[in-house]
């Protein structure tokens, strides 16, 4: 391990957070709010022990794998209990494990909070809040990979350990290139969905809030009823739609945008996402319909948004979802565990994982018939190493036995088994909202500190998908024996 390299450029990450937390200083300076001084103050901190770090001297430059798994981790890790600060010091939320909670759900687009009165909070906080899922988004990594490239990072292994997916692919032949693209698509689908919130009433500073949130798909408001506080289908509708688009693999957009159109047609993992949202919100809009709204445009409109909230892993509501059917609620816990594709700012298992596991049990059944027939397992037309589908099989056992294990220590609470399973699934799947106690009306402010550490340490392994963090505490990632 190559600790001087680790602690520097985790310094200069630092440094970066510290210079991020000049635009929420800028917001709370431009509304005239008291919450400006948190900002300078955390500023300082966050700069200061940035410096520090940053002055690390390291002998060799390269950045190799287990170099790359401890600056990912570390900065995730750091980077929330940072950025945490500007809520201690404002008063907005006077404990650290609250306030720990709440960044760690915002980077991590996860977006479950313990606030209870969030209109009350001041625009500073609010913007910083929401900013934090837009930067986790697509990636804090690779945020600094595409617009800091001085900063001495530009390697695949940083890349390629942030990223969400079995697979990474490089859109660029240089990552910097490949980065730089990525975040482009992303700020421009932002910037369109701001123009499109604009054009329904939202003032700038509400489109700005759910934008974030929704490109990001973090699902923070400044409303305490969420998207459900505009009472407007045009809003629905808008946020629905991006909710979807920001579930889809970024390099897709990018195919489109160079005109190969059977690049996007022909994709197996889009289709599949499409065809689940698809059928999902047939049957969740006629069971609503009977038990619940009896106006079948309400119902697809409704069911459309919570499909795409929760397959997206946004986490965003307009009604309270918990109250309808077991059918309907079933549904949408089993979209749990979907996600969006690789690639995107989605959290969960994902489409790609989902779309391979398929295949390799209809590969079973075909091996059952013709034992001695060799049958590859192929996504498209390109067929995937043995290598990637033992990681994804590994992947797939190790999220349902963190699932497991996550709800018996949640139950732990005294809490009814719902509450406890879907708190850890909307924590390890990075979706937000639960069923029961952790509901769309509910919120994780009643959990104990540890409880609340537990689901903080459940919302970074889902972002990081599983295997980076891990290895963060593992012996051998931090001795010379690999």
């Amino acid at each position: 391990m190559n600790y001087g390299i680790v602690l520097k450029l985790t310094g200069k990450l630092l440094l970066l957070e510290a210079l991020v937390m000049v635009l929420p200083l800028g917001i709370s300076l431009v509304y005239g709010q008291k919450d400006a001084v948190a900002f300078i103050i955390s500023i300082a901190c966050t700069a200061l022990f940035g410096f520090i770090l940053s002055r690390f001297s390291n002998k060799k430059t390269q950045i190799k794998i287990r170099d790359s798994l401890a600056i990912v981790s570390l900065v995730w890790i750091l980077y929330s209990l940072f950025g945490s600060l500007p809520f201690l010091f404002s008063g907005s939320i006077n404990s650290l494990v609250d306030a720990f909670f709440e960044t760690v759900s915002g980077f991590t687009t996860t977006g479950s909070t313990i606030l209870t009165d969030i209109e009350s909070l001041p625009k500073g906080i609010l913007f910083w809040r929401s900013l934090t899922i837009w930067l986790g988004g697509m990636g804090i990594l690779v945020f600094t990979v595409a617009v800091f490239p001085a900063l001495g990072m530009g390697g695949y292994q940083i890349f390629k350990a942030e990223s969400p997916g079995p697979t990474t692919e490089k859109i660029a032949p240089k990552i910097q290139d490949t980065a730089r693209i990525l975040y482009t698509t992303y700020f421009g689908i932002t910037l369109l969905e701001i123009i499109l919130l604009l054009l329904g009433g939202m003032n700038l500073f509400d489109a700005l809030i759910h934008s974030f949130g929704t490109v990001g798909t973090g699902g923070y408001s400044n409303r305490n009823l969420s998207i459900g506080a505009y009472n407007s289908t045009y809003i629905n509708l808008v946020i629905a739609v991006f909710m979807v688009l920001s579930g889809i693999n970024f390099s897709l957009y990018y195919s489109l945008f160079k005109g190969r159109w059977k690049d996007i047609l022909q994709n197996s993992e889009l289709r599949l996402y499409l065809g689940i949202i698809a059928v999902s919100v047939i049957l969740i809009a006629v069971d609503i319909n009977q038990h619940v709204f009896r106006n079948i445009f309400k119902s697809l409109e409704q069911s459309f948004f919570q499909v795409g909230s929760i397959i997206s892993t946004t986490g965003y509501s307009t009604v309270d979802f918990d109250k309808w059917s077991t059918f309907s609620k079933g549904i949408l816990f089993t979209l749990m565990f979907v996600g969006g594709c690789a690639g995107s700012t989605s959290g969960s298992i994902k489409n790609i994982r989902i779309l391979v596991i398929f295949k390799m049990i209809g590969r079973e059944f075909k091996k059952t018939i013709h034992p001695k027939a060799v049958v590859p397992i192929k996504v498209g037309t390109r067929t995937l190493p043995q290598d990637t589908v033992a990681s994804i099989s590994s992947f797939v056992m190790l999220f349902i036995i963190i699932f497991v294990i996550g709800t018996l220590l949640v139950s732990l609470e005294g809490v009814d088994l719902v509450t406890a399973a879907t708190a850890t699934a909307a924590t390890l799947g990075n979706i937000g909202p639960g069923l029961g106690m952790v509901g769309p009306s509910c919120n994780f402010a009643f959990f104990s500190s540890g409880t609340k550490l537990i689901l903080s340490a459940l919302m970074l392994l889902g972002r990081l998908e599983l295997f980076t963090l891990i290895l963060l505490f593992s012996r051998r990632t931090w001795t010379d024996e690999v």
